[in-house]
């Protein structure tokens, strides 16, 4: 965090906790250095949880401004170590997601950017709430370790030349008390709280680029589109007010991505995926956004030709075998490469029919999400065991015609009664109408950088 002050906030001297929390409660500003003594006072016990949560509070409804932004992103970098991974002479671009239903978007896009030359040095997440994350779908992989200190980290990146783990220890310790603070107390959807959570992440792993994916839609943790272009601005305005290179995506939520939902049904999915195959929606964007990373590794006239590049390497199957290394370098076992069925283990299996004849007019991806965490396969806090093996294999996607009694998906449960409500849960998630034109936002409608926002359809 920059300076280390030995007369902590709280503990005698130096900014009063409780004229911050008055002043961010009334609507002021607080100054970027005594924002910054407020948060390390709190991170090291001057400031105490009940004051924090009261200002957490004040924040969410007046806001911040952006020095106070940036205050608390350099505040979150400087509490834990970064990375400098200069020595390894390579553009280094990594990605991230704010989250959504069948997203699994990491798992092939990592290894198809080492395929093209980047080094992708990425730190992703658990899933909470009613969407996975790409350390739960790693790691229904068996053996694969995502919890790696920062020098097997560098070992990893070095051998394979993308590396997936969870944030360390040593990586932005204060953000992690802060969103633990968050989460229970109703404060997560600060925007300004979420950008710089994201990017002192980001910015602590020593990339050149990195690209930015934020959802939006009915499974999007942020739904309205302003509202997520409000982030995706922040983000990027943050990354490079810090000299990184940045680009944000807005892509659809408003519909699961692909056809599966559920740790191990989604790592098969995405291993498809890099054979080659795999649905059309997922591979659209994995291209898309290997297009953007290759862009801030190479700059945009010398790749000109990005995203034909990255579309033929993913349909020759060649980061298959990127993504196997990794998954040997990092304790899994490879033979899933080969035989992705063994991550579907869920002993019952229930195709869910059509109770009509109609057109799928919609697909709700929140409620296959929230499906998945009552079959198991998800957590509402961060402690809790998941199964890896359950959730839902879509049969049909939105504009779909189907006749009743054609299959719209596939349950995984662990028993009988779980597979019963699940499949009512897909019944319910899946709207059937009559013949018409279906409103979908495009995959990617918003292409978001330094100089501005494109709308792209």
């Amino acid at each position: 965090m920059g300076r280390r002050r030995t007369d902590a906030v709280g503990k005698g001297a130096g900014v009063i906790p409780t004229r911050i929390i008055e002043r961010k409660r009334d609507g002021g500003s607080v100054a970027p250095e005594e924002l910054q003594d407020f948060l390390e006072a709190f991170l090291e016990g001057g400031v105490q949880d009940y004051q924090m949560a009261a200002f957490l509070m004040a924040v969410y409804f007046r806001g911040f401004d952006h020095d106070e932004t940036s205050a608390l992103l350099g505040a979150m970098v400087g509490s834990g170590s970064s990375l400098d991974l200069s020595y390894l002479g390579r553009p280094r671009v990594d990605k991230h997601s704010t989250g959504g239903v069948g997203d699994k978007v990491s798992l092939v896009l990592a290894p198809l950017a080492a395929e093209l030359g980047i080094l992708v040095p990425m730190m992703s997440g658990r899933g909470l709430g009613h969407t996975t994350g790409t350390l739960d779908k790693l790691e229904a992989i068996p053996g694969f370790r995502t919890r790696l200190g920062l020098d097997e980290f560098r070992r990893v990146l070095e051998e394979v030349g993308c590396a997936m783990i969870g944030q360390t220890e040593e990586i932005a310790p204060l953000d992690r008390r802060l969103y633990a603070l968050r989460d229970v107390t109703g404060t997560v959807p600060i925007l300004p709280f979420i950008a710089a959570s994201i990017m002192s992440k980001k910015l602590a792993e020593g990339l050149t680029g990195l690209v930015l994916d934020v959802k939006v839609g009915g499974g999007a943790f942020i739904p309205e589109e302003d509202r997520a272009l409000e982030l995706a601005r922040t983000m990027v305005e943050l990354g490079t007010r810090e000299g990184l290179a940045t680009v944000a995506l807005l892509t659809a939520m408003d519909r699961p991505l692909g056809s599966a939902i559920g740790n191990g049904l989604e790592t098969a999915e995405a291993i498809e995926c890099l054979r080659g195959g795999g649905p059309k929606d997922l591979t659209e964007l994995v291209v898309d956004e290997a297009a953007e990373m290759l862009r801030l590794a190479e700059g945009p006239g010398r790749a000109s030709d990005a995203r034909d590049r990255a579309g033929e390497v993913l349909a020759s199957g060649r980061a298959l075998e990127r993504f196997r290394k990794l998954v040997e370098a990092q304790g899994g076992d490879a033979s899933v490469v080969d035989r992705p069925a063994q991550l579907c283990t869920a002993p019952v299996r229930r195709v869910v029919e059509a109770t009509r004849t109609g057109q799928v007019e919609s697909i709700a991806p929140r409620a296959l999400g929230e499906g998945v965490v009552a079959l198991g396969g998800g957590r509402l806090r961060m402690d809790e065991d998941i199964d890896s093996g359950v959730g839902f294999e879509l049969a049909v996607r939105a504009g779909q015609k189907v006749e009743r009694g054609e299959p719209l998906g596939t349950v995984h449960a662990r028993d009988e009664d779980s597979a019963t409500a699940a499949a009512a849960a897909l019944l319910g998630a899946v709207r059937i109408g009559a013949d018409g034109a279906v409103p979908l936002r495009a995959l990617v409608s918003h292409r978001v950088t330094a100089g501005g926002i494109d709308h792209l359809g």
